[in-house]
């Protein structure tokens, strides 16, 4: 976030609130694991329900806050100073993202945990938005072609207001899993 707001690069900005929110939403998820270890039939707790709500509002006001950056930076006509931080930290966020995702799906089998093993492969979608982010990035940094930050900002805005979306169904007891279809 913050190499993002030094640099004025909308992408790297979002990535980094990105970040943060799927941080937020850790704690819910780490709860369920908790619970999931201590009776592996329970239902969602009230404080994962309520950690889902939160999640979701936050990836909703995170789409929001974008769009409206993204039309400041067009209407002011407005370019990144340098999108190099982009490059780095989305190289190394895909590297640790993938291997989030492995490390997920196999404590998830080892637990015979399938909710688990769903949220590793939501890690898909932060390994999409570190892409987005890193094409961004190079896109700007070898061309300084004007739009490509906010093409990528508008990218994070379809990936979060997606995660928004499904961790409200998942609030409401709907079955989802990383943009597939709900099931009540």
């Amino acid at each position: 976030m913050m190499f993002g707001y030094h640099d004025e690069t909308l992408t790297l900005f979002g990535f980094g609130i990105d970040s943060f929110i799927e941080v937020m939403s850790g704690i819910g998820i780490a709860n369920m694991i908790l619970r999931m270890k201590q009776d592996p039939g329970s239902r969602k707790s009230e404080f994962e329900i309520k950690a889902l709500k939160i999640t979701s509002t936050a990836f909703y006001l995170f789409s929001a806050g974008l769009t409206i950056g993204i039309a400041l930076n067009l209407i002011n006509h407005h370019r990144p100073e340098t999108t190099l931080w982009g490059v780095i930290i989305s190289s190394v966020s895909i590297v640790v993202m993938v291997w989030l995702m492995l490390a997920k799906k196999s404590v998830g089998k080892k637990l015979h945990s399938e909710p688990i093993i769903a949220d590793g492969n939501c890690n898909k979608i932060c390994v999409y938005m570190s892409l987005v982010l890193l094409v961004s990035s190079l896109i700007y940094e070898f061309t300084r072609f004007a739009y490509a930050d906010v093409i990528g900002a508008a990218g994070l805005i379809y990936f979060s207001f997606s995660e928004g979306k499904e961790a409200r169904e998942k609030a409401k007891g709907n079955d989802c899993s990383c943009g597939h279809n709900c099931k009540a």
